[in-house]
């Protein structure tokens, strides 16, 4: 890449320092040209608890600027201090200065990104209760996509309305996309309109479209069970989501529902080399797309956020503060995700 990869630390309390730790330990042909935004002492910590028996811990490489990550030497760690944590924070607990800090990274990393000093970057888990407790500006945020959403808006003059964004999660059999993100289920209901559907169909295809080098085939999942029998579970489908649908078609996109929830992405999987009936679901709310995607294994999943005017990834868990410092914790999606990162870069 002709510019660096940004790796957010995430919650210093969780277990993204140790993935990021084990991804440049164990996969450094992927991260060649990635650099670790985030504090030198929690990931000097990282990399001595995932140090194995017999080996040195990876050396660590202080940053100036982004672009010295492209000149450093494999199996090291290269960091950008953005702030410094005045004592080390306990794993597995929430901590105010931990998501003040996770934060911050992610607030450099997305300003960074929007000026064109770095290619993208990918995002390891933080914790929404940390995030809050920072308080201002963090606490408004419900998670890393909404605060990506605001900073991408604020650099473009525009406000969080005018910047719609999408959470889509893709693993190497299922991608899916959906209408509502970290809201309540009675909030999700209530966000399943015309408007929504339509603007989640667009985005979609947008986002799709250059990787895949043509028109994605998009399957929408129904609200209600068996898409509303037609009515008689429910009337959304009918006059909410067909319209939206409707609309789509006549823009000339490849939409095709709404279909039952149960069994649209049974038909979306792709599986023993062959693809699926589509290439990706719209799913009306987050627990509806999200348990199909986890469920075939969270080491495969990415996050990846589409609508913005940068590439955003992350692995597919949170920070999992039962089993951080131990050392057991998966790099596997983190690896996936920055791939991930890479390739949407590439399209």
């Amino acid at each position: 890449m002709r510019k660096p990869l940004a790796i957010t630390m995430g919650d210093a309390a969780g277990i993204g320092p140790e993935i990021i730790a084990k991804a440049f330990r164990d996969a450094p042909e992927v991260t060649c040209g990635c650099f670790v935004v985030g504090d030198v002492a929690t990931l000097r910590r990282a990399t001595q608890l995932v140090r194995r028996e017999g080996e040195l811990a990876q050396p660590l490489v202080l940053l100036d600027r982004a672009a010295e990550a492209l000149a450093v030497p494999p199996n090291c760690v290269p960091v950008l201090q953005v702030e410094t944590l005045a004592t080390p924070v306990p794993f597995g607990r929430i901590s105010a200065e931990a998501g003040r800090l996770a934060g911050r990274c992610v607030v450099w990393a997305a300003q960074a990104a929007l000026r064109g000093e770095i290619a993208g970057l990918v995002t390891a888990p933080l914790h929404k209760e940390a995030l809050s407790a920072a308080g201002a500006p963090f606490d408004v945020f419900p998670g890393h996509t909404e605060l990506l959403q605001a900073e991408a808006a604020a650099y473009q003059g525009k406000t969080v309305a005018e910047l719609p964004v999408r959470m889509m999660l893709a693993n190497d059999e299922l991608r899916t996309v959906l209408v509502s993100i970290h809201v309540s289920l009675r909030q999700a209901i209530d966000a399943v309109t015309h408007d929504n559907v339509l603007q989640t169909l667009r985005i979609t295809h947008a986002a799709l479209r250059p990787v895949l080098g043509r028109a994605p085939r998009i399957g929408v999942a129904g609200l209600n069970p068996h898409a509303g029998e037609g009515g008689l579970f429910g009337r959304e489908e009918i006059e909410i989501i067909v319209p939206a649908l409707a609309q789509a078609r006549a823009e000339g996109l490849d939409v095709h529902g709404p279909l039952a929830p149960d069994t649209v992405f049974m038909r979306a999987r792709a599986q023993g080399g062959r693809p699926g009936e589509f290439d990706v679901v719209v799913a009306m709310y987050h627990d509806q797309g999200l348990i199909p995607v986890k469920y075939l294994g969270v080491d495969k999943g990415v996050n990846v956020t589409l609508g913005l005017p940068l590439v955003r990834t992350s692995p597919d868990h949170g920070t999992a503060f039962d089993i951080a410092g131990t050392g057991r914790a998966d790099a596997a999606s983190l690896i996936e995700a920055i791939r991930m990162a890479r390739h949407l870069l590439a399209g």
